[in-house]
C-alpha cells in the first residue's frame, strides 16, 4: 500500500450553508482525521491522507464518500497537488525555494510559474539519486504529497474533458475523440 497525501476542493451550491455541518458532513464520511477548510464562499477544501493500491482511485472513492454527505448539487472543482509553486515544493521540502530554484534538473514552469507536480517529482528523485552529495531535502515526508500527484492530474484532466461526473464522480463511457460540448467553439449563429 502506498500512502497519498491530497486536498480535494468542493463547490458548494448557492444558499446558506453552515461551517460546521459541512465539517461534520466530512466526518460522516468517514474522515475524522481530515483538515477541513471553509474560508472561502461557496468553497470547502478537504485535506486527506489515504493508503491505496494508486492515487485516482483513492482520491475517487474519497470524493465520492464526501460527496454523498455534502448538499445536493455539489461537485468536485480540483484535486491538489497539480500545479505546484516552487515554494509549496520547498515547503514540502523542508528548504528554501532558491535551493529549488538553483538546481538545473528542475523542469521549467508549465504556467504563469506553477509546476506540474509530476515533473517536480521526477527532478527530485533524479537529484537524489545523481547528487554526489546527500541533498538536503526532505522527501521522506514529501513523498505521501508527490505520490498523491499523478492521480491528481489525471482526475482533474477527466473532469475537465467530460470522463468523470464532478458531482457523484461515475466514469462516463466516452468516445476519447469527442470534445465535451461546452468546449466546442461555433462561430456565428
Amino acid at each position: 500500500m502506498t500512502k497519498f497525501e491530497f486536498d480535494i476542493i468542493f463547490a458548494i451550491p448557492d444558499g446558506e450553508h453552515d461551517e460546521l455541518d459541512l465539517s461534520n458532513a466530512v466526518f460522516e464520511a468517514g474522515f475524522e482525521d481530515a483538515v477541513v477548510g471553509t474560508g472561502l464562499p461557496d468553497l470547502l477544501a478537504v485535506a486527506l491522507e489515504m493508503e491505496g493500491e494508486d492515487a485516482e482511485s483513492v482520491i475517487v472513492s474519497a470524493a465520492r464518500e464526501i460527496l454523498k454527505q455534502l448538499p445536493k448539487g455539489s461537485t468536485l472543482r480540483e484535486v491538489r497537488p497539480d500545479l505546484v509553486s516552487l515554494s509549496d515544493v520547498a515547503k514540502k521540502l523542508e528548504v528554501k525555494r532558491q535551493a529549488l530554484q538553483k538546481r538545473r534538473e528542475m523542469p521549467l514552469p508549465a504556467i504563469s510559474g506553477y509546476y506540474r507536480v509530476t515533473e517536480v517529482a521526477e527532478a527530485i528523485l533524479t537529484i537524489v539519486a545523481t547528487s554526489r552529495r546527500r541533498p538536503r531535502f526532505n522527501v521522506h515526508i514529501a513523498e505521501a504529497w508527490l505520490n498523491a500527484g499523478i492521480g491528481a492530474q489525471t482526475l482533474n484532466a477527466r473532469i475537465a474533458l467530460g470522463e468523470v461526473d464532478p458531482e457523484n464522480m461515475e466514469f462516463r463511457a466516452t468516445d476519447k475523440k469527442d470534445i465535451p460540448p461546452a468546449y466546442q467553439i461555433h462561430a456565428g449563429a
